[in-house]
């Protein structure tokens, strides 16, 4: 900060008053630190408004001078925040998406002629947001991780705000579950016989063991993709652990435990993955391995994540509760599950009418129906 003073001459009258007098005509000084370092000198001027102007001049172009020195770049911003991601042991799956957001966002700050970080304002990112080509369910997940890296950058006071919270989110419709008939379930288990006459008997054992896995654990590909061999201990599947640290399995059917044991291992550890690869490129081709069969099966729009739509609307079908489907599918609260799930529950419709049954019993209007209903039975009964 900077104070400036009247430094008086010998022959002025209030020499004796010190700094603090200013009501005459001797030289303006300052004194104070700029640029973290310290000054004094004189302004050359006698006027007090002019001095003051002058500082105020200085200060704001130290301002400017130390907001250019802290300023961050794009790239040197995203690096930091991968590298934070990674410490906190982000799965493989979401890093990967975090890299592809930034691949896109540094080849749209090429084309603008971008280079730091607090030039993404909130018109040029909805800018960097029009050049997205994916659907409304994509493009919202796409605006999350942008909303993170923006708050991870304000959190480390690189820019003076998040922009990117004043994006609006797109309307994403929601889609109903579809989980796999039981018809379809019985054609893609049939289809692996013409599967395997293409690819070889050991392929479409482990496409079968693959499948069966999919549809008794409702795990996602990835983790399936992933799962140990020590996982398995008989016909009990380690699915995840929860936060308590208690271990959630998952009982698998002895169809599915003796296709895991007849179909070939990927590796000595692992059921479907070398451990070599990366997750990524393992799971694309399981993939297409799957998108094949469905061809064959003649099963329309199907994909991996059917069948873990299936385990948990079988489920439900069957009368276990909502919550323990949500713990077995690892969701963070049952809430998801609900929001996926509800319309499935069998158990909560079953209530839903049991509970309405009950409230017409006690209900005025109809019991005073009922009333009257019997009286005039009997009145008919005796004139009869």
């Amino acid at each position: 900060m900077l104070t400036i003073y009247r430094r008086h001459l010998k022959s002025c009258k209030h020499r004796a008053k010190g700094r603090k007098h200013r009501h005459c005509q001797c030289p303006i000084w300052v004194d104070g630190l700029l640029a973290g370092q310290e000054i004094r000198e004189s302004l050359k001027v006698r006027n007090w408004q002019r001095a003051q102007e002058v500082v105020r001049e200085w200060e704001i172009e130290d301002r400017r001078t130390l907001r250019q020195q802290m300023r961050v770049l794009i790239v040197e911003a995203h690096k930091k925040f991968t590298a934070d991601a990674e410490a906190r042991k982000l799965n493989q799956a979401t890093l990967y998406k975090y890299r592809l957001l930034f691949r896109h966002l540094d080849k749209f700050a090429e084309t603008y002629k971008l280079e730091f970080l607090d030039q993404l304002d909130l018109e040029m990112l909805a800018t960097f947001r029009t050049t997205w080509t994916e659907g409304p369910r994509t493009s919202l997940k796409k605006l999350e991780r942008l909303r993170a890296f923006m708050r991870f950058a304000e959190k480390r006071k690189w820019i003076d705000g998040n922009p990117a919270i004043d994006l609006k989110a797109p309307k994403v419709p929601n889609k109903p579950t579809l989980p796999f008939t039981r018809e379809e379930m019985i054609s893609i288990l049939t289809a692996l016989g013409p599967y395997g006459k293409s690819a070889g008997l050991r392929n479409a054992q482990r496409l079968k063991a693959f499948v069966l896995l999919l549809r008794y654990s409702g795990m996602r590909i990835g983790d399936a993709v992933q799962l140990g061999v020590n996982r398995l201990q008989r016909n009990k599947l380690l699915l995840h652990t929860e936060k308590t640290g208690v271990h959630v399995y998952c009982v698998l059917p002895d169809i599915v435990t003796k296709a895991l044991d007849a179909a070939p291992h990927s590796s000595q550890n692992y059921f479907f993955w070398t451990g070599k690869s990366t997750v990524r490129s393992a799971k694309g081709k399981w993939q297409r391995r799957l998108q094949r069969l469905f061809e064959l099966a003649s099963v329309v729009s199907g994909h991996a994540h059917r069948f873990r739509d299936t385990f948990a609307v079988e489920l439900l079908l069957a009368g276990v509760p909502l919550d323990r489907v949500s713990v077995l599918l690892g969701h963070s609260s049952i809430r998801v599950t609900e929001r996926h799930y509800a319309p499935w529950t069998r158990s909560r419709q079953e209530q839903i009418e049991a509970d309405l049954k009950a409230a017409w019993q006690t209900d005025p209007v109809i019991a005073a129906d009922v009333t009257n209903n019997r009286v005039a039975r009997r009145r008919s009964h005796r004139l009869n």
